[in-house]
């Protein structure tokens, strides 16, 4: 008689709510990183908050349940970055992993020369997406065409650098800190440094410290969470809230509250003139959006709990 192999038993997805910082390592995608804390959490619904190359590391919000729905509000958010920039080398991609293109030397350039180019990169400039990005141009991916050997001409787009700081400068490398608005290309920066300089450069090495108010030091690695048991792991969700710290708060009373969940407009407080999360008995209840005859809308509900 043969033997017949054990199935395993079948995963039972659960409700759960909250929001987890994970460290991504190098070499995962990130929506590879996100199923594997997806299944350690047996979580029914997840999502991130925005991409990490698999040759980037850091901070990767990830969202489970009700964060879901708010996720899309830290896409907007500003992100500070730690990037190490190869000097001399100019590839395709502008990172790493691309083709070499050109060499140059870099004896002329020091450390004199790198912090009076800096200031031409910082507050509002104008930056032209690599061909090697996930934009897409006929429905098509650029980084698809790239590729094939194909390059679409893309019009520059302004983005803000808040701050730009050198960490470190040996030579043939340097490391920068920097405060981004959403839609800049660190890769697009490194090359524009290089040609700045006059030596070329790439992106060797980039790390995401910061995404709106969330910290890389509140994070957490894959192997530590799957170290944890479960109530450990629950134990390092951060409330839905977490998403939205950066918008007023508004507080309604019990009878505005039920209003308001059931999708009907309240009062407007005054002086408030965009989007708000909205609390009842100190509990988010959702976002709300000014609107018609001066009223606050509901724009995103929470589910309770069942």
């Amino acid at each position: 008689m043969t033997a017949t192999a054990q199935q395993p038993p079948k995963r039972t997805w659960q409700r759960v709510d909250g929001v987890l910082l994970l460290d991504k390592p190098l070499g995962l995608t990130s929506n590879d990183a996100l199923q594997r804390a997806r299944r350690l959490f047996s979580a029914a619904k997840a999502g991130h908050t925005g991409t990490l190359d698999p040759a980037a590391s850091g901070l990767l919000p990830l969202c489970f349940g009700e964060a879901t729905k708010f996720s899309a509000d830290l896409l907007d958010a500003d992100k500070t970055y730690e990037a190490v920039v190869c000097l001399g080398v100019t590839t395709d991609s502008g990172d790493a992993e691309g083709r070499v293109i050109a060499t140059d030397p870099v004896d002329a350039v020091d450390e004199a020369a790198i912090r009076r180019v800096l200031p031409q990169f910082t507050g509002a400039i104008q930056q032209i997406p690599p061909m090697h990005s996930a934009l897409k141009h006929q429905g098509r991916p650029l980084y698809e065409l790239a590729r094939q050997g194909i390059e679409i001409e893309r019009p520059a787009r302004t983005v803000t650098i808040h701050g730009l700081e050198l960490l470190d400068f040996s030579g043939t490398t340097l490391a920068l800190r920097v405060h981004c608005s959403k839609g800049t290309y660190i890769r697009t920066l490194a090359a524009d440094l290089g040609r700045a300089l006059g030596c070329g450069a790439h992106l060797a090495a980039l790390r995401r410290t910061e995404v709106g108010g969330l910290d890389l030091n509140q994070a957490v690695t894959l192997a530590e969470l799957e170290a944890l048991d479960e109530s450990g792991r629950h134990a390092r969700l951060l409330p839905v809230d977490s998403l939205l710290q950066s918008l007023p708060r508004v507080d309604l009373d019990p009878v505005a509250a039920e209003r308001f969940r059931h999708g009907n407009p309240v009062d407007l407080p005054p002086g408030l003139s965009g989007k708000s999360r909205v609390y009842a008995d100190n509990r988010l209840i959702g976002l709300g959006q000014p609107g018609p005859a001066q009223r606050l809308w509901p724009k995103r509900l929470v589910q309770s709990a069942a």
